[in-house]
């Protein structure tokens, strides 16, 4: 691999490819859904995962789960006693998605029959979520819904920052990683630690992750950190300015058009510096990405800006073009809803699959299939599908989990 020094001092990938995948979109019908849950969804899994055992305990029992139905209405503070009685009233109501929700002093169903002040969330698995969305601002090969080839790889760099740092910044070991179904990812961490945080060990935990806050009211971007860095934010440049110049300037080349030029030079502090770029831009209209991230760095020479580190602001830029973007409120209520993993993505029919980055990167056009896809394949056993693979992966997390928790609770007794 080759350094453009000239360039901003990151190594490049190499030439921007083509990218002509999209995401595939099957709309499941009522008659679709049914069968699956019959006959596909992992109902016994689902239920060892948020049971944490293979008896039913209050984990299971007292958790709430919504309802999305058919005609568009939202049902929630539905619980079930086992996983017998979890299958058999999904398959008769038949929703378009199940999602999971927190455990509470009594079985959600029955909150009527006590005081609102009972009704507090006990436990919850703290949840992560990226979606594609947020990165509308700087992709331009897609927007809204629409993903391919180039914009997924924001997703990437983001599972990679984000999952080494729960790892390592925090030991958590019980995490799944799950596709959202369309332009997204979810993170369940279940560590039993984790699961008893209340809101304001939630927030701690996610504005540690959220350094861009994007999504926080009054703050935008990250110009002016603290030096020296944090480990996790140098580790974090360490992954992703190996990637800045094939994905941001080549591929996306976020500010290829002329329209772009003055967002380019709102990061940079220096008045002289800012009037040059946009002179020299100005003139030279049909400057590239690559050619205007040169030219900062040229007329920084030129000019002998002493105002401010040119390369710190290269730094910061590559994290504020490429750090992960989270919807930090997911992560920090306890009482927000998540559907399930298996679920299937109403709009796309792409089945929510778990998968593991450690092994390889997730590819959502090929490793997340359709209904129509697995009932092709086969009309009634998984394991002749493409669900065989992420439906054993579940198998063997949940494995781990129990035998998390069984230490943990066998820990406590000693002590």
């Amino acid at each position: 691999m080759e350094t453009d020094t000239k360039a901003n001092g990151v190594a490049s990938a190499g030439p921007a490819t083509e990218s002509a995948r999209t995401i595939k979109i099957h709309k499941p019908t009522e008659t679709d859904m049914r069968h699956y849950y019959e006959n596909f969804l992992p109902f016994n899994l689902i239920f060892q995962w948020l049971n944490h055992s293979r008896v039913p305990s209050t984990d299971f029992t007292h958790r709430e789960f919504a309802f999305e139905h058919q005609n568009g209405a939202y049902q929630r503070y539905n619980s079930f006693s086992d996983s017998a009685d979890f299958k058999k009233k999904v398959c008769k109501v038949n929703p378009t998605r199940f999602e999971v929700g927190a455990i509470y002093p009594i079985e959600p169903k029955n909150r009527k029959s006590v005081s609102k002040a009972l009704m507090k969330p006990l436990a919850k698995e703290m949840v992560l979520d990226i979606d594609l969305t947020d990165y509308d601002e700087i992709r331009t090969c897609c927007k809204g819904t629409a993903i391919c080839d180039k914009c997924w790889k924001f997703i990437t760099l983001a599972i990679k920052v984000v999952d080494v740092a729960i790892k390592e910044d925090f030991g958590i070991e019980n995490r799944i990683w799950v596709f959202s179904g369309r332009r997204g990812v979810h993170c369940w961490m279940s560590d039993p630690r984790i699961r008893v945080l209340k809101e304001q060990g939630r927030r701690a935990f996610i504005e540690y992750l959220d350094i861009l806050n994007v999504k926080s009211k009054g703050k935008k971007g990250i110009f002016g950190m603290k030096k020296p860095y944090h480990p996790h934010v140098e580790r974090s440049l360490d992954i992703l300015k190996e990637h800045f110049v094939e994905v941001i300037l080549k591929e996306q080349g976020t500010w290829d058009s002329v329209e772009a030029n003055k967002e380019l030079v709102q990061s940079i502090p220096d008045v002289r510096l800012k009037n040059a770029l946009l002179a020299k831009w100005k003139d030279l209209p049909q400057r590239t990405s690559t050619e205007k991230w040169i030219d900062i760095g040229e007329l920084h020479d030129e000019l002998r800006v002493q105002s401010f580190d040119i390369v710190d602001w290269r730094k910061e830029m590559i994290l504020q073009m490429l750090y992960p973007r989270l919807d930090v409120e997911v992560s920090r209520q306890m009482n927000h809803l998540l559907k399930s993993p298996f679920c299937v993505h109403p709009g796309t029919g792409n089945v929510c699959v778990p998968f593991d980055p450690s092994e390889s990167e997730f590819d959502p056009f090929d490793d997340a299939p359709t209904l129509h896809e697995i009932f092709t394949e086969n009309e009634t056993d998984w394991r002749e599908t493409k669900l065989r693979k992420s439906i054993e992966l579940f198998a063997q997390y949940v494995e781990g989990l129990q035998e998390t928790t069984a230490k943990r609770e066998r820990e406590d007794l000693e002590f």
